[in-house]
């Protein structure tokens, strides 16, 4: 039985059986009573399509991540999808991979469901969603970009001062006298890019020389492992390795502890993100948290309002803090 059942067998219209369902409006007590005794005789639940033929929405967001498996974006994913739900709001989670082809799909497939509104969690859908079908697909809806950007009429971000982030983990080593440090930048986005000219701009700030300092590896354990042992081999002065990620960090003291460095006193070495590998580690590290939660509760709020009121929200930009560990 569909809403057009309802209202025949109750006697009324379609709009007053909308009204009911969702307490909206204006509806005597008889009539109100009466359709709820045919609501209840059977067992009417409305759809999602049928809600939205009256509302003009369908209350359903969708949120394109990067990688669940990375505790940052699954973290942030987590949070959106909780306070969404909270709302109201159903969630359709999309992993792209950071694929440029898997986000078309994915926005695609959304476009024909006609969510109300998109979030893009990750910096890397600054660089993939450009392009005249991108742009056409993300034209339609609100959207908010978590840590990115995008010249578009109805999107608004959410940025990280990632480059302010990295700049407090180096100010922290040099304050406690470290003088050859070294960066490790793990991904081409524009969050990394970030990052590494933050590092380069407090090293010069400082009066130091950034030439030869930072190294680009790759996002893994192993990638910061092999770059900790290619630092050792070189034999370059080190006595602090900052990095842009805290597996990239865990990799990095894995390897320093191994090689019977002590951390942090001959070599200190610093994360970002304040995930769980930065308290699993031992010592715990030094990490910088990039406010995941609160970038994710942000990100809710801007969207509700453009999908509420119209229009994009205002951008905004959040500031990172450094949290000391034992590793400096």
């Amino acid at each position: 039985m569909n809403i057009y059942d309802i209202a025949r067998e109750a006697g009324v219209s379609i709009a007053t059986v909308s009204r009911v369902l969702n307490n909206k409006g204006t509806v005597s007590p008889a009539t109100r009573a009466r359709v709820e005794r045919v609501l209840a005789a059977n067992h009417y639940t409305p759809s999602a399509i049928a809600r939205g033929m009256v509302s003009k929405s369908l209350r359903t967001v969708a949120v394109l991540t990067v990688d669940i498996r990375v505790p940052h974006y699954a973290r942030t994913a987590y949070t959106i999808e909780r306070e969404f739900s909270r709302r109201g709001y159903e969630v359709i989670l999309c992993n792209t991979g950071g694929d440029r082809e898997e986000a078309l799909r994915y926005l695609r497939a959304v476009a024909r469901k006609q969510v109300d509104g998109i979030v893009l969690v990750g910096s890397v859908f600054n660089t993939i969603c450009r392009g005249a079908e991108m742009t056409a697909l993300l034209g339609k809806v609100p959207v908010v970009l978590a840590n990115g950007a995008l010249p578009l009429p109805n999107a608004c971000s959410v940025l990280v001062d990632d480059g302010r982030g990295i700049g407090l983990a180096v100010e922290h080593l040099l304050a406690r006298g470290r003088r050859a440090l070294f960066y490790l930048k793990d991904k081409s986005t524009d969050s990394a890019d970030r990052k590494r000219d933050g590092f380069v701009q407090a090293l010069e700030q400082a009066g130091q020389d950034p030439a030869g300092r930072v190294l680009e590896i790759g996002d893994t354990l192993e990638d910061g492992m092999a770059a900790a042992r290619h630092i050792l081999e070189s034999g370059q002065p080190c006595d602090g390795i900052v990095c842009g990620e805290d597996l990239i960090a865990a990799g990095v003291l894995k390897t320093l502890l191994r090689a019977h460095i002590p951390v942090p006193e001959r070599i200190a070495v610093t994360g970002y993100n304040r995930s769980d590998y930065a308290r699993l580690c031992e010592p715990v590290l030094t990490t910088v948290d990039n406010k995941g939660d609160q970038v994710a509760l942000l990100c809710v709020q801007l969207l509700e309002s453009s999908m509420e009121q119209g229009g994009p929200g205002t951008s905004v930009t959040v500031q990172p803090e450094l949290v000391p560990g034992r590793t400096s």
